[in-house]
């Protein structure tokens, strides 16, 4: 475990922060300068006066995307507010960078009014190539993201939302063909009914799993139709004609639990209780809703994962939305559908089943992984993901209209491997 002063340590030297800026092209002599900025730069501007599409072709907007926040969410910590969360935001940017090539700058709003949130973000919309809207509480992130996706024309994704469920999907889907299940006839209970609980289920929902199958609770237990009047619009998605109450009843041979709530909330005799080999990924971060070791001593026959890099089947968001922003910009792509979210987890599941290369080995001390219970989804450190995900991805947005880049597809898979040399992944 790293301690408080390695981690303040990290941040602050040998310069402050996580990020900086670095030119992409020379400024060296007049002649540089003269390019770089006037009288030269006024051509470019010009050209993108005439043919607004050239701004792809003389900027850096077709690899820029922004990672925005209000700090109200901020994992495992809460409402931080915006300044605190910028370290959270910087280090997203870095995860963007080193395992996509995709740049970014971090954008912190001083602000809890969505309405005010969504002028902002739409305002930038010239500068950006898409936006990660990021650590935005409920219910006001759903009102942001879908408001700036109906009226923005780039890609704008809420990794809390659609992150998780995009990977924990691949894990459900490969854990229910480890665990000899139907993802239709699984009764599903989901711990939590936050952005990312109420994504993920909708989510499952494409990839099979059935309504009427999926118990969500909140802090009060199961959202029923008793409880209608005190739950939001948000929450009214998922309430259930059952007479069960608690979160414990809902686990009572449930064949899969999500965990997306709060350390702790799970005991071992509510995990005793569940279907023949059940698929149990509690994701809370840093403590999980019940340990791995808890799970597996009371029921062998389990398929755990968690949030958390030192057990088997970490559902990481890494996995995510590098790759998902790589492909739409590539493509030039006007939103990310629903069609790209299932593409990026069937890429993800299917990746999972290859033979484990050396290269992924070598980054965890040699160990080796096959796919099996303890290894259902690729590990962050695959250099495969990017090819793989990015071009199911980018194949879905042109699959379904939403790209206006024509790419032939296979020189583009070739592409991304390429881009692997300069990742050095």
């Amino acid at each position: 475990m790293i301690t408080k002063e390695q981690a303040l340590a990290y941040h602050a030297k040998p310069v402050a922060g996580k990020l900086t800026v670095r030119a992409s092209k020379k400024c060296e002599t007049q002649e540089d300068l003269s390019l770089a900025y006037t009288p030269g730069v006024a051509e470019p501007c010009l050209e993108i006066e005439k043919h607004p599409e050239d701004i792809y072709k003389y900027t850096n907007k077709g690899n820029l995307v922004a990672v925005i926040t209000n700090g109200t969410a901020v994992l495992g910590l809460g409402d931080i507010g915006a300044a605190a969360s910028k370290p959270v935001m910087e280090g997203k940017a870095v995860l963007f960078k080193r395992f996509a090539d995709v740049d970014v700058y971090d954008i912190e709003l001083n602000t809890k009014d969505p309405d005010e949130i969504i002028k902002i973000v739409k305002a930038m919309e010239p500068t950006f190539g898409g936006i990660n809207l990021e650590d935005i509480k409920s219910p006001e992130c759903f009102y942001i993201e879908e408001t700036l996706i109906r009226e923005m024309n780039i890609p704008v994704f809420h990794d809390d939302q659609h992150g998780t469920a995009i990977i924990s999907g691949a894990a459900v889907l490969n854990a229910c063909e480890i665990q000899k299940k139907k993802l239709s006839e699984c009764k599903i209970v989901i711990s939590g009914a936050g952005a990312a609980a109420i994504s993920c289920a909708k989510h499952y929902e494409r990839l099979g799993a059935i309504h009427e199958n999926i118990l969500m609770c909140d802090r009060k237990g199961i959202l029923t139709r008793a409880r209608f009047e005190e739950l939001d619009d948000i929450k009214r998605q998922f309430i259930s004609d059952t007479d069960k109450v608690t979160l414990a009843d809902a686990l009572e041979e449930a064949d899969i639990f999500i965990g997306l709530s709060a350390g702790g909330l799970v005991t071992s005799d509510m995990v005793k209780v569940m279907a023949e080999n059940p698929i149990l990924f509690p994701m809370a971060n840093p403590t999980p809703e019940i340990h791995y070791e808890e799970i597996i001593a009371v029921r062998p026959d389990a398929l755990a994962g968690t949030g958390r890099s030192d057990y088997p089947n970490q559902v990481n968001n890494v996995l995510g939305f590098p790759f998902i922003f790589r492909g739409a910009l590539d493509v030039q792509a006007s939103t990310i559908n629903e069609e790209m979210k299932v593409a990026a987890t069937m890429a993800l599941a299917d990746l999972a089943k290859e033979p484990c290369i050396k290269a992924v080995e070598k980054a965890y001390n040699n160990e080796h992984f096959s796919f099996g219970k303890d290894y259902v989804i690729p590990k962050p450190f695959d250099p495969r993901v990017l090819v793989w995900e990015s071009y199911a991805v980018a194949e879905a947005a042109v699959r379904t209209g939403v790209a206006r880049k024509k790419i032939d597809l296979e020189a583009y898979k070739a592409q991304l491997e390429k881009r692997l040399d300069v990742l050095e992944l």
